[in-house]
């Protein structure tokens, strides 16, 4: 994904980096299912294509979205770590479920974490943030 040079907006800064939807799917798997290496993404039953894996894996870590580090046990692959600026994104991702709860008949999201996030969203995001200690 190229960049353009932007007026300062928030939507466009925003919007230049997840303008699509994989990025924040990826996001998404990372601070809310625990994925950590290519291939839970893959097999995370959003059907991304490998080639945009691979390239929105490398958008995320150029914009400082994620870090990767070799897997001890498997030198060959990477593990996938959430960075400060994407746990920033918490609030975000909970706002959007529970729009998307309200207004998507179809939603899968659990009745009791929807509860959960309006009772206490920033109990939430204090607890998935606090997964994620010594995040850089």
């Amino acid at each position: 994904m190229k960049y353009k040079k932007h007026s300062g907006c928030p939507f466009t800064y925003a919007l230049d980096i997840f303008g699509d939807k994989w990025s924040l799917i990826i996001l998404r798997d990372l601070i809310l299912f625990d994925k950590r290496t290519y291939k839970e993404f893959a097999g995370a039953g959003e059907c991304i294509a490998t080639n945009i894996l691979a390239d929105r894996l490398a958008n995320l870590e150029k914009d400082g979205l994620i870090s990767k580090a070799r897997d001890p046990d498997n030198r060959r692959s990477y593990i996938y770590s959430p960075t400060k600026k994407s746990l920033d994104l918490v609030p975000m991702f909970l706002e959007l479920i529970c729009w998307s709860a309200k207004h998507d008949p179809k939603t899968a999201a659990p009745p009791a974490y929807i509860r959960r996030v309006k009772k206490d969203r920033a109990g939430m995001v204090k607890d998935i943030r606090a997964g994620f200690k010594g995040v850089k």
